[in-house]
């Protein structure tokens, strides 16, 4: 007896010694992402309040000549011109009276919003969301949502600058993947650009087919306005039009569209919408023949993996923290949440009586496309 409990408790020692170990690792991953967590907001700050722009314009700058350029407080601007050397954002030269500047390398991240490596935008999603966590934290408590607009100006503009420089240089290359679709337009037609944000996706299809009509449609009264100052602001005004409207409204898109879309594109929204399969049944009547519609949306496993890849944890995050919410706020349909596996896909294609679904053979870091027929 003295031998079976003497390994008893030598087996729960063991197993408490490894529980403790397990959690140590769990408290040690948590140290290890606040820092790339608090950086990201300090460089939204630098973003927000211009200075990186007006460090680069003055090439190398101390905190009071920076001070001076910006009209903003010196000794905060030292303590943030510090974080950014420290972070290896910047670099710095001297001592007391050091010197700050940002490396040219750095210049198209955190300065050029159309240059295939900005990456500011992500700064900037993720200070939108933390503005809004209060707001979510107590729809949890309620079960309601939180509608887009609430997340503000942060969330707009970040998922503008992430997604833009996709669009502006790689757009025309994910069109390649359709390749009747795009000799079609071509020569004409009409393209519906469903969630299409702050425009650029818009803009972005209507220079590549400088003969076809497009057309953008989003459910948020500012994105629409933006998207039209955007267009205007790029010389497109003339080539594309924007209409405020549910992607799920077949009157609205027949009307938008003139009746007829050679084709429909969707990135990065199906997976928002609150009646997905609604929203494409409503496209899809609007189809002519041999027309179809390209979505593009998040890259994650096909199937539910616990745990799983850094790809399917950022986009489970985010939806928690935003995509449910917003899609819960729009209304009482299906509210499916950021992670959207093709097989997913395939079925509201088929419920919205749509035929072949593929699986395009894009490249993207974070996205997965798909064309589907009628």
């Amino acid at each position: 007896m003295s031998t079976i409990v003497g390994a008893t408790v030598a087996a729960e020692e063991e197993r408490a010694e490894t529980d403790a170990e397990v959690g140590a690792a769990l408290t040690q991953r948590l140290l290890e992402a606040l820092p790339s967590a608090l950086e990201l907001l300090t460089i939204e700050l630098g973003h927000r309040l211009g200075l990186y722009a007006a460090l680069d314009a003055l090439g190398a700058a101390t905190a009071a000549d920076l001070a001076r350029a910006t009209g903003l407080g010196e000794r905060q601007l030292r303590e943030w011109l510090d974080q950014q050397a420290i972070a290896g954002i910047l670099t710095a030269h001297g001592g007391e009276y050091r010197t700050y500047q940002l490396p040219a390398a750095y210049r198209p991240v955190l300065l050029d919003p159309s240059h295939p490596l900005h990456g500011a935008g992500l700064a900037t999603m993720f200070a939108g969301v933390g503005s809004t966590f209060d707001r979510v934290s107590e729809g949890y408590r309620r079960g309601e949502g939180v509608t887009f607009a609430e997340f503000g100006r942060a969330m707009r503009h970040g998922l503008e600058h992430t997604y833009r420089p996709g669009y502006t240089h790689a757009l025309p290359v994910w069109m390649e993947q359709l390749p009747d679709i795009s000799a079609r337009l071509d020569e004409g037609g009409t393209i519906l650009d469903l969630g299409c944000g702050t425009g650029w996706s818009t803009v972005a299809l209507a220079r590549r087919f400088p003969n076809a009509r497009v057309v953008g449609v989003d459910l948020d009264e500012e994105s629409v306005a933006e998207a039209r100052a955007n267009a205007a602001e790029s010389g497109m005004a003339k080539r594309v039009s924007f209409v405020l409207a549910d992607a799920g409204d077949r009157a609205a898109l027949a009307g938008a569209a003139g009746g007829h879309a050679t084709l429909v594109t969707v990135f990065l929204a199906l997976h928002d919408m609150n009646a997905p399969q609604r929203a494409l049944s409503s496209v899809a009547d609007l189809l002519e023949p041999g027309g179809a519609i390209l979505v593009g949306d998040v890259k994650v496993e096909d199937e539910f993996t616990a745990p799983a890849g850094p790809l399917d944890r950022m986009f489970s995050a985010f939806s928690v923290l935003h995509c449910l919410p917003a899609t819960l706020a729009e209304g009482d349909g299906h509210a499916h949440g950021t992670v959207l596996r093709a097989p997913t896909v395939v079925e509201w294609s088929r419920e919205a009586g749509l035929g072949t679904t593929t699986r395009l053979a894009v490249e993207h870091p974070t996205w997965s496309f798909y064309r589907l027929d009628r």
